[in-house]
């Protein structure tokens, strides 16, 4: 039977240099590097890993037809959203021109990958 889930995977161009990012913005261990593979532990035990796709092309959002959609997205609980955004700005994240709720803000990582922060746990 299944106990917890252990971890999830991004597809991306360049594992290491996004780790890098996450890192950054995190703070998380990275814990594997290399051969198109990069990962990070979380305070938790979480694994977060990357893996390189010759092919990858990155979603769009807010969704529209025919395009890449995404397949999942990382929401993160924050106590100070203005501060946890001007951050992930300063770590290479760009905002979403589209936003939905004043208390969560969506960004998008260097590769692309949508995430939130949130100071409402959902």
């Amino acid at each position: 039977m299944i106990k917890e889930i252990a971890g999830i995977a991004y597809d991306c161009q360049n594992a290491d240099k996004l780790a890098d990012f996450y890192v950054a913005l995190l703070g998380w261990e990275k814990i594997l590097s290399g051969g198109g593979l990069a990962g990070l532990r979380s305070p938790q035990g979480w694994i977060f890993a990357l893996q390189e796709v010759e092919e990858y092309i990155p979603p769009v959002w807010p969704w529209q037809a025919g395009k890449q959609q995404q397949m999942a997205h990382i929401d993160f609980l924050v106590d100070d959203l203005e501060a946890a955004v001007a951050h992930a700005l300063a770590c290479g994240a760009t905002k979403s021109e589209v936003q939905y709720f004043e208390t969560s803000t969506v960004l998008f990582d260097p590769e692309g990958h949508p995430f939130c922060f949130s100071t409402v746990k959902q």
